[in-house]
């Protein structure tokens, strides 16, 4: 499937998850459709009710870890967050960089930025905004950022390595990223691989956590440290149907598996 239609497939679906409650959506391995054919983000998903600033309208339940927690933002920062959806992160990060700080929510499903704008107009905060745009090409300024936080976003990308230089290009000298993502070990099945409901659903977007590192170090990005790393446990009536018998126990020997990892780096 060529790019553009794998952007076609995110946004179409997240478009539907946006009309649905968290509730909804982790009723259904598969989010916003009634099948249970596909592996979803709700396996992935972490608690937010102890985060500073956490506003349940805005959480949709779809993250693999908690970025903010590991990203060193202070009081005053100017704060990114890729692929914002309903504003989950960007609530949280406004709790810590206060009146004098900024947050900018980035992404590129209408939905969502409806639902995000809809929840921060309840909120009140001037200085939290929601701007449409791809990741692969911000509309965003050179170093403006001090902080770049995403959550199960970039495993969407179709270009890895477009996404990370202009995490790179918005930043500011000496700025930071921390992002949770989705990562693979070992090789999985082609056809888990090429699944577009998979896709959309973090697992087949997601890359070889070596080939990760290695984009990151490619784009002169230091300091790599990586806070959290935990196996996916999937149901084997779901990986059944992308796995053979041999193959579903390589997953269970994690030979090859599906990970979450917050991980930052320094510009």
């Amino acid at each position: 499937m060529k790019a553009t239609d794998l952007k076609l497939v995110v946004q179409e679906k997240y478009g539907e998850i946006a009309k649905q409650s968290k509730i909804q959506n982790e009723s259904s391995c598969c989010g916003a459709t009634s099948c249970c054919s596909t592996v979803d983000y709700a396996v992935f998903a972490e608690n937010y009710d102890k985060e500073n600033g956490y506003n349940p309208d805005a959480d949709l339940g779809l993250g693999c870890g908690i970025p903010t927690q590991f990203a060193s933002i202070k009081e005053g920062d100017s704060v990114l967050d890729l692929g914002s959806g309903a504003g989950n992160d960007c609530f949280v990060a406004r709790a810590i960089v206060g009146e004098n700080g900024k947050v900018t929510g980035l992404d590129f499903t209408d939905a969502m930025l409806e639902k995000a704008r809809a929840n921060n107009a309840k909120l009140g905060f001037a200085n939290v905004e929601f701007v449409k745009g791809d990741i692969e090409e911000m509309p965003l300024p050179d170093n403006q950022f001090d902080v770049i936080v995403s959550n199960c976003v970039l495993n969407l990308v179709p270009d890895k390595q477009k996404a990370f230089a202009e995490m790179y290009r918005v930043l500011k000298p000496g700025g930071h990223f921390c992002v949770s993502d989705v990562v693979i070990q070992g090789q999985l099945p082609e056809a888990l691989q090429k699944d577009a409901e998979m896709y959309a659903g973090c697992v087949s977007g997601a890359i070889p956590v070596s080939e990760f590192f290695e984009i990151v170090k490619q784009i002169s990005f230091q300091d790599i440290v990586v806070h959290k790393q935990k196996a996916i446990t999937i149901p084997d009536e779901i990986l059944l149907t992308y796995l053979n018998s041999n193959e579903l126990d390589k997953f269970h020997r994690k030979e090859i598996g599906i990970f979450s990892i917050t991980v930052s780096a320094k510009k």
